[in-house]
């Protein structure tokens, strides 16, 4: 296993556990849909952007943050609210 394939690995864990597991819970207890699918999109987005470090694309990786960081803000977003 080279070192993309240990952060790819590492990328699919703690977008998976983290995002998906944490914030979609919060949001089931509070009843809120919204927030619910936005941390959902941003695990999934996360969980995609490890194929983009596998495949050695650095700009499709870099969108695809992008896109998992506005979701993970959004979702918290629904939640302050």
């Amino acid at each position: 296993m080279d070192d993309y394939e240990k952060f790819a690995t590492a990328l699919l864990i703690v977008f998976g556990a983290l995002v998906v597991g944490g914030m979609m819970a919060l949001h089931i207890t509070i009843g809120s849909k919204s927030g619910f699918l936005f941390a959902l999109g941003a695990g999934i987005v996360g969980w995609f952007s490890a194929f983009a470090v596998l495949f050695d694309k650095p700009r499709i990786y870099f969108w695809l943050i992008i896109l998992a960081i506005f979701c993970v803000a959004v979702s918290i977003a629904c939640y302050v609210k």
